[in-house]
């Protein structure tokens, strides 16, 4: 009998297929007394190294940027000092090395001891470091990928970025995991790799493997045993759309379709109208200390040789909270997403944000891009000001904040008197409209991007521009939704920025309505009492 689930899509597209679940790691055996404390800390640390080398050979093979960065993230969790002195201390304590390991990276999980460095990372990461490194500890191997021998719809709890990176599009169909978020690393990188996947989806380990299911990414319905029979190839897989580069309805409203990148290498074999986020964090996350000026200008100057002509808005660091960096391990704050992180850093460090912008301009004084420079998380218009007249002063006129919290949107009009352009961010600002961690699986419900809560604040943005006559962008991932797409445009957002993958999509579905249909699906979505009605709403007109 047929059954429908419903998760939260988080990478767009569809594919039926047959399930098959990755198998649980290896659990713990009964503890035992230790009689060799030195044996037992050479054990975990012998595989600790075996572990890191494991996933730095991941990241090294990997071919996608993001894949690499994530990968030699985790791998640095390895090499955290502070963790293997947990684990001796937890050996010489009468724990034996597998427990010790659990022991101390639950303790790091739980507590987030280390929000100011490496060990700040999502407890996904955390979860799978500990089973690899248990794993190895006992001799046995980490559960593999199924190899049904056909393709199929691979079936999780949650994807570790290191079994992520093994995903081969013409092998796993979809992704359908029961925890997770929009943003979790599983749903990053699936979005990376083109493969549609549903996360937070209640019932998806009770599905049996070889099970039909079809997963739509992009409303989130899961149909275990559809109606309709499936080929067992990858072709069964939505197709990619053919698309104009440049983004614009049926009528011909522009709506610029732009990219999110962290480096010059994910623009190879892209075309697109522009950048619309350059995350620069990722050049700062393996250095102990800050990069240099003229590391800096070559990283920039690639991008924007690479967008000639073209539109470029480079984001300054965005660190701290859940993007943490070791040079910045400070004071361990006992909120750190309400502390010091994206623009606040400045507070502390303004030298770092100085070097920055000035390397910014030093790369885009050789080059024709249309470089814009935008910080985030600004709350007040006196750090919007005080932001642009900094890079103004250096040779940067075309400057911009990001919309990530409540405070910023309800402000946009006078944020646009101090800037040229808002960019809303809506991961962070549904975390903070919603009071939700962004990295909380239990909690996606809330970071649902079709909340009208949050439609009604990027409505308050898009009307600021519309009054000042300035641009107005979304850059988060849920730009990624072809739907979602139609409704933004239709309240009145000039640009789109999501993953390049993403963009073919979302332009079809706009060049097929004209700028009035957009208007009328957003006004319906605005109108919903939850993302469900939202949604319903804004299909029907």
């Amino acid at each position: 009998m047929t059954e429908l689930l419903r998760g939260l899509g988080a990478s767009p597209g569809a594919a039926t297929g047959p399930a098959y679940r990755l198998a649980d790691p290896p659990r713990l055996p009964a503890p035992r007394p230790v009689t060799d404390p030195d044996a037992e800390v050479d054990r975990a640390f012998a595989a600790i190294d075996a572990v890191r080398r494991d996933i730095s050979a991941r990241a090294e093979a990997a071919d996608e940027p993001t894949t690499t960065e994530i990968l030699r993230a985790q791998a640095a969790l390895a090499g955290d000092r502070t963790l293997r002195d947990g684990i001796a201390m937890a050996v010489r304590s009468g724990h034996e090395a597998p427990h010790a390991v659990a022991t101390v990276l639950a303790e790091h999980r739980s507590a987030l001891l280390a929000a100011g460095g490496l060990l700040a990372a999502r407890a996904v990461d955390l979860d799978d470091l500990r089973d690899r490194v248990v794993a190895a500890c006992l001799g046995l191997p980490m559960p593999a990928l199924p190899r049904p021998g056909h393709p199929f719809v691979l079936v999780a709890v949650d994807l570790a970025p290191a079994d992520a990176a093994l995903l081969d599009p013409s092998e796993v169909l979809a992704v359908l995991t029961s925890a997770g978020s929009y943003v979790s690393h599983t749903a990053i990188l699936a979005r990376a790799r083109g493969v549609p996947t549903v996360v937070a989806c209640s019932g998806a380990l009770d599905i049996a493997d070889g099970t039909a299911v079809k997963v739509d990414g992009t409303t989130g319905r899961v149909t275990v045993r559809p109606r309709e029979p499936y080929p067992a190839t990858a072709a069964s897989r939505s197709p990619e759309l053919a698309m104009d580069v440049r983004g614009a309805t049926r009528d011909g409203h522009p709506v610029a379709l732009l990219a999110n990148i962290g480096s010059a290498a994910e623009l190879a074999g892209v075309c697109v109208e522009g950048v619309g986020l350059f995350r620069t964090e990722l050049l700062f996350q393996h250095h102990l200390d800050p990069p240099g000026v003229a590391e800096q200008v070559a990283a920039y100057a690639a991008v924007f040789g690479a967008m000639a002509g073209r539109q470029v808005v480079i984001r300054t660091l965005d660190a701290g909270s859940d993007k943490p960096l070791p040079f910045l391990r400070e004071d361990q704050e006992p909120n750190p997403a309400l502390g010091i992180r994206g623009l606040r850093v400045a507070r502390r460090r303004e030298d770092i944000l100085r070097t920055q912008i000035a390397a910014i301009a030093e790369a885009a004084r050789s080059s024709t891009a249309k470089v814009a420079v935008m910080a985030p998380m600004v709350t007040t218009v006196a750090e919007a000001a005080q932001f642009a007249a900094l890079c103004r002063d250096a040779g940067l006129p075309t400057v911009g904040v990001m919309v990530e919290v409540p405070a910023a949107a309800v402000r946009a009009r006078e944020f646009l008197q101090a800037v040229d352009f808002l960019s809303v961010g809506t991961n962070d600002l549904s975390q903070y409209t919603f009071a939700a961690d962004r990295r909380s699986g239990e909690l996606a419900d809330l970071l649902d991007p079709w909340q009208p809560a949050l439609l009604s604040l990027v409505a308050l943005c898009a009307a600021a521009g519309q009054a000042v006559g300035r641009p107005v962008g979304v850059c988060g991932e849920a730009a990624t939704d072809p739907d979602f797409a139609v409704v933004l445009a239709g309240l009145g957002v000039t640009s789109l920025s999501m993953s390049p993958a993403a963009i073919p999509a979302v332009g079809a579905a706009l060049a097929a309505r004209t700028f009035d249909e957009c208007r009328a699906a957003a006004a319906g979505a605005l109108a919903g009492a939850d993302p469900a009605a939202a949604r319903a709403a804004a299909r029907r007109r």
